[in-house]
């Protein structure tokens, strides 16, 4: 087959699952084409049926799913109705898969050597000690050093990237002629990503592999694709050279996935200015708020221009050593210093392991420091020895964590989920705290019908909502974000982001914002805190970080963001 001729055509392709007795549709009359080396990249939301598409080439449908009608042919041949044994065939030797959850997808009772030799021993690629020795030149090929002893470990030794990186060389162990990457590096780190995506790349560039890359992330997909493929209500709305599509989006749909994209949205003038309104609103706010506390002996704190003050803030962990009786000391947080101004946001950012999700939960009077001085307020939180001071203290400060799906009670109703904290610090009559919760679903914008379905009957971007609602319920100052955007996709992120900065405008609250994604960052922070191994590297302004960063560590971070080097038109 020559290069003229595409390795990969699908034509009207339509995909459905059964539900009771009816057929609900995944796809539906989508058509693409993939040439041999080529990238092209298929990106939409949740739902949007890029999963399923990419699914139902490599015969992995879930379920009752199904194909419906169309066709999907693989150098030459319609396989979309093939054999068992066919599909088998093809899957690894011809068609290789990256998934997208590491952990799901590694056997945690299996050394991670084995699971890519059973890769090639199933595909007739090698055997015996032959095969022992490709694990090895597979691991080294995908990037991991110190190959041999890495082949005898387990998943759960490995970091999130390394574990990618041995999905990589099972993906690529018999040396498939397509590569369909699915999410395959949602959960990780800007900086692990662009390591594992640059290292994708050299290997298919080298093997001439085509790759068909599944993501919802239209910045990162237009950095490593040629061609796009835009995905939405399981349809296709829009396909071509993916500079063209970002310069000049056609659909709807498309324009709102490139407005919303982080790493392009943070390019734009209108952000930044508008960033600057919503400032100055929120000082008004907070400025009131802190009259109000100064004002009154019943509150916890004195309504000081500082909200936050963190000195010599240091954490160690006692970590087991080589041999069971020796113990290690690890600094997870290393003698920091910082301030949050009333009515600003604070982001802190870095990589994981940085210390920035442990000093969000020192600041939270879930971890107790093992030196120097957090104050809240002015209120040294030490000195918050009886239950009352804390309870007062909680109803001051509250987090809003990265997985809605975890952060809510699933066998509590949304009403019973925000009504919560309200009863917990025994605010208001029944009828009170029903008014309340109702005027807390329309704050962020969700109707008050939600009240008695259950988080599993919401969307990620819904649950993300509500969390933030029973956050609020309690009239917080300071709303602490751990990673409260990362987990949801780029549009829903957008949304979230938005209604915070509106929250913020309106209440005067202010953010202690935890992210590892400095496009997300220049969106809602003022100032920027950079770790690094739980120290702080740079401290600024969030114009200077993006503008004149003095850290390498800090250019480092802003090069790995996501089509972060596009420019639009």
């Amino acid at each position: 087959m020559n290069d003229t001729q595409p390795l990969l055509h699908i034509d009207d392709l339509s995909v459905g699952f059964r539900a009771g007795k009816e057929t609900l549709t995944a796809v539906d009359g989508a058509s693409l084409t993939i040439y041999p080396g080529q990238t092209i990249a298929i990106v939409g939301e949740s739902g949007s049926g890029k999963s399923t598409l990419a699914h139902a080439v490599i015969g992995l449908l879930p379920g009752t799913g199904k194909i419906l009608g169309g066709s999907i042919n693989f150098e030459g041949r319609d396989i979309s109705h093939a054999s068992k044994g066919q599909i088998l065939a093809l899957r690894g030797s011809s068609i290789g898969l990256v998934p997208q959850d590491p952990m799901s997808n590694l056997n945690p009772l299996w050394r991670v050597g084995s699971q890519i030799k059973e890769a090639l021993v199933a595909n007739d690629v090698a055997t015996g000690a032959a095969a022992d020795k490709r694990v090895v030149e597979l691991l080294e090929e995908a990037g991991l050093p110190d190959a041999e002893r890495r082949a005898r470990q387990y998943p759960h030794e490995f970091s999130g990237g390394m574990r990618q990186r041995a999905l990589i060389a099972m993906g690529l162990a018999a040396r498939p002629k397509l590569l369909i990457a699915d999410e395959p590096t949602s959960a990780l780190d800007v900086t692990v990503q662009k390591q594992i995506l640059d290292h994708l790349d050299s290997l298919t560039d080298t093997l001439g592999v085509a790759v068909m890359l599944i993501t919802h992330d239209l910045g990162l997909a237009a950095e490593r694709a040629d061609h796009l493929v835009v995905m939405y209500r399981g349809r296709v709305v829009e396909s071509g050279p993916a500079l063209e599509i970002l310069q000049d989006p056609r659909h709807p749909y498309t324009k709102r996935l490139v407005a919303s994209a982080p790493s392009l949205a943070s390019q734009r003038l209108s952000s930044i200015q508008g960033r600057a309104q919503v400032r100055e609103r929120a000082a008004k706010a907070a400025a009131g708020v802190a009259q109000e506390v100064a004002h009154s002996s019943q509150e916890f704190g004195e309504g000081g221009e500082d909200i936050i003050s963190v000195e010599n803030l240091r954490k160690v962990f006692t970590l087991r050593g080589a041999r069971p009786w020796q113990k290690v000391d690890f600094a997870a947080v290393d003698d920091i210093s910082f301030r949050v101004r009333r009515g600003t946001t604070m982001a802190i950012v870095g990589e994981s392991g940085s210390g920035k999700s442990t000093v969000a939960r020192m600041v939270l009077d879930l971890l107790p420091p093992t030196s120097g001085k957090i104050e809240f307020d002015g209120r040294d939180l030490h000195e918050l020895k009886t239950n009352a001071d804390r309870l007062k203290f909680r109803r001051k400060m509250q987090p809003v964590f990265q997985n809605p799906y975890a952060s809510l009670d699933p066998l509590y109703s949304i009403y019973k989920s925000i009504e919560e904290p309200l009863r917990t610090h025994d605010v208001g009559t029944s009828k009170e705290r029903e008014a309340k919760v109702r005027g807390l679903l329309d704050k962020v914008s969700l109707p008050t019908t939600v009240m008695s379905r259950y988080p599993g009957e919401l969307s990620g971007g819904q649950r993300q909502r509500v969390a933030i609602a029973r956050a609020l319920a309690l009239d917080p100052e300071v709303v602490i974000c751990d990673e409260a955007v990362s987990a949801l996709d780029v549009l829903v992120q957008a949304q979230i982001l938005e209604l915070l900065n509106d929250l913020q405008a309106e209440l005067g609250l202010s953010y202690l914002f935890i992210s590892h994604d400095l496009a997300v960052v220049r969106q809602i922070a003022d100032d920027v805190l950079v770790m690094q191994n739980g120290k702080i590297v740079e401290a600024a302004p969030v114009s200077q970080v993006f503008d004149s960063p003095r850290e390498e560590y800090t250019r480092k971070l802003l090069e790995a963001i996501p089509g972060g080097a596009i420019k639009l038109g």
